[in-house]
């Protein structure tokens, strides 16, 4: 499936109660866990000592920060959605953040969204996103989370 294309708040407004789409697999490896822990300061044996994880780990590998799987997202929506027509475009705000299921390395996890609602507020479009980011082969996910962002469409 292709991406969806949308070009005005009339056009998002469509989706609203709808599937928008999924994104591709996305591999999480061992080099992007370590750069995460670096650009975040957290090197946490669970995420980057291979060989401790393997041997007290009860997952008996490395995982994701939970912070890296949702850090994803943005990569991801954009594989989804193609906004056109906006000038801006804002991270709001994250709801109902669950984390499920750890991400072990080299899993593969892929971002399921449905448009929850749709607002015009004086000309700047608030988008709340129910996501999903699906890990291949687990029945759970990764996470769950409504993430809200603003639109500011060119007028």
């Amino acid at each position: 499936m292709g991406k969806v294309v949308i070009n005005s708040f009339e056009e998002f407004e469509h989706y609203v109660g709808k599937v928008i789409g999924e994104s591709d697999y996305l591999k999480i490896t061992q080099a992007q866990i370590n750069q995460f822990a670096d650009a975040t300061l957290d090197h946490q044996w669970i995420h980057v000592d291979e060989k401790r994880a393997a041997a007290e780990s009860p997952f008996k590998t490395t995982i994701a920060h939970g912070y890296l799987a949702l850090s994803i997202v943005p990569h991801l929506w954009d594989q989804i959605a193609q906004i056109n027509n906006i000038k801006m475009l804002v991270n709001y705000g994250i709801e109902n953040l669950k984390f499920n299921q750890p991400v072990l390395v080299n899993s593969e996890v892929r971002l399921n969204v449905q448009l929850q609602s749709l607002v015009n507020l004086r000309g700047v479009t608030k988008a709340q996103l129910d996501v999903t980011l699906e890990i291949k082969d687990n029945k759970k996910p990764a996470f769950t989370a409504t993430l809200i962002f603003l639109y500011h469409f060119v007028n």
